[in-house]
This record gives C-alpha cells, structure tokens and sequence, in this order.
C-alpha cells in the first residue's frame, strides 16, 4: 500500500513541477512582452523611414528653390577676357512640400 502511494505521489510532483515551470515560462513572457512590442515597432518604423516621404501625386506641391552665389575677378586685357573665382563657391537649396486637400485623399480600403 505504501509503494501505491508513494507511486502516485512522484506522479502528482512531476505534474506540479510541470505546471510549475509552464507559469515561470508565461510569466517571464509576460513579463518582457512590452520590450519585444517596442522591439517590433521600432523595426517597422525605420523600414517606413527607409521607404522615404510619403507623395501624394495629384495633391502634393513642392516648391524647391536653389540659390547659387561666388566671387569672381573678371579682366579683360589684349582682346583676351578671363574670370578668376575669389572665394568657395556657395549653393543653398531650400525644399518644401505642401500636400493638400489632406481630407479627401485616399490611403487604403474604406471600410
């Protein structure tokens, strides 16, 4: 009788050790579930970061205006004329885009 129950005892604690080790498994999961959610959104957004600006053809109005400027010496001497450059020369770009009428685009299934 004592072998019967000593059977079934090393029965029931191998299941409670089972079950024991699945609640740590679930917990530690639960646990570190915010980490692998922030993980995963941060992937996503640097691949959309990769894909560049988002365009909207008949909507979006860019206006980019470049604005070249140096310094020169010009001469003119014995029917010979040349132009020396005094300074870097410098080229700024200024870029913006405008998309309009925002509300009635379309950027997927309705509905």
């Amino acid at each position: 009788m004592f072998t019967y129950l000593n059977k079934r005892r090393k029965k029931g604690q191998s299941t409670l050790e089972y079950a024991v080790l699945i609640i740590i498994i679930i917990g530690a999961l639960l646990s570190i579930q915010v980490y692998i959610k922030r993980g995963i959104q941060g992937r996503l957004k640097g691949a959309a970061d990769d894909i560049g600006d988002q365009f909207s053809v008949g909507n979006t109005n860019i206006v980019s205006t470049m604005t070249t400027s140096s310094r020169t010496k010009d001469a003119f001497k014995a029917g010979v004329s040349g132009s020396t450059l005094l300074g870097n020369e410098v080229t700024t770009t200024r870029t913006n885009a405008y998309i309009m009428n925002v509300e009635y685009e379309f950027w997927g299934k309705k509905g």
